[in-house]
């Protein structure tokens, strides 16, 4: 996952991406999964600019809390 800082408290997640020999086992989900986390830990809120991401917090309702806007 890449990802930079767009001032103190926001996180712009831009990239995901997992090796083919691990796609399919929860990784992409666990990296996305994290940031939520240390967002959430340190008060900031993210950004998800990856299609990867932006899918897996629409998808997890109790992660929509640290989303930007």
């Amino acid at each position: 996952m890449t990802w930079s800082r767009a001032g103190a408290a926001t996180i712009i997640i831009d990239h995901t991406a997992v090796p083919g020999a691990l796609r399919g086992r929860g990784v992409g989900q666990a990296l996305v999964r994290r940031a939520v986390e240390d967002a959430r830990a340190e008060g900031r809120r993210i950004v998800p600019l990856c299609p990867f991401a932006r899918a897996q917090i629409a998808r997890h309702p109790q992660w929509q809390d640290v989303l930007e806007g």
